[in-house]
Formats: C-alpha cells, structure tokens, sequence
C-alpha cells in the first residue's frame, strides 16, 4: 500500500491507539477511501496513478499526510467510542479544505501532471467557466 504504519505514527501521536483498535480491513477501506476522495478533488490535473505507485522518498510527503488524515477519520468513526474524534474532525476538514483550494488552482501540489498518454502531452480535464468584465455604455 502506499501508506504505511510510521505514516500514521508521523501525523498524529494518537494514531497508533487508532490503528490497534481498527481491524486490517477498515484500515485498508479507510485508506483506499481516503485515496478516492482526494482523487475526486485533483486527478483532473495530477498523475494520481504515479503519484500513488510512487516508494519511500518519491512520495509526496504532503500527498501522504493528507490520506493519513482522511483515513484516520474514516478509520475513528468505524471504531465504537470514536476516540478522539473532534481532532480527526479538525485534521479531515483542513485537509478537505487544502484539496478544494488545489482544485481551484489556489494551491499546488508536488505530483506528476496530468499527461495524454498518446502524445505525452500534459493535459487539464478542468473547464473554467467565466464572463469577461461587463461593458456598460452609458454615455
């Protein structure tokens, strides 16, 4: 996977008490969740598919400590007290909220762009919709 254990460890101290609590499989649900939520934000101008196949070093450290928070999310409300859940909360809505701002073109990210896989040409899947200033000819 591309996430690790020391990730979680890295992020947040109160991970390791999240991970012993969650089976294997919500873990690599929550993961996988995480994954296809910041996709639905930012594959229209990211390689997700590289930037995810991607070991050790050439990982994007932010790209990792985004689907370590959302995952610790995910992974808090699968568990029955929901331990330390207003901090998850915190951590998954400031990560939501960098994600909107890369997808507006506000912030950016450190991945492989986008890329035709015929030509090899970088590629945007984003339309931006706008008017130009109005004209008012008044005299």
């Amino acid at each position: 996977m591309f996430i690790t254990q020391e990730d979680y460890i890295q992020i947040s101290a109160d991970a390791l008490n999240i991970l012993k609590q969650c089976n294997e499989n919500n873990r690599i649900k929550a993961e996988t969740r995480a994954m296809e939520e910041i996709n639905s934000y930012i594959a229209d101008k990211y390689d997700m598919k590289g930037a995810y196949e991607a070991e050790d070093d050439k990982r994007s450290l932010l790209l990792v400590g985004l689907v370590c928070d959302i995952a610790l999310y995910y992974m808090v409300l699968s568990l029955s007290q929901r331990m330390g859940y207003e901090v998850r909360k915190e951590q998954y809505e400031k990560a939501i909220d960098f994600l909107k701002q890369v997808q507006s073109g506000k912030a950016n990210m450190n991945l492989p762009p986008l890329t035709d896989p015929e030509t090899g040409e970088v590629e945007s899947l984003s339309v931006r919709i706008g008017t130009g200033t109005k004209n008012n000819y008044i005299w």
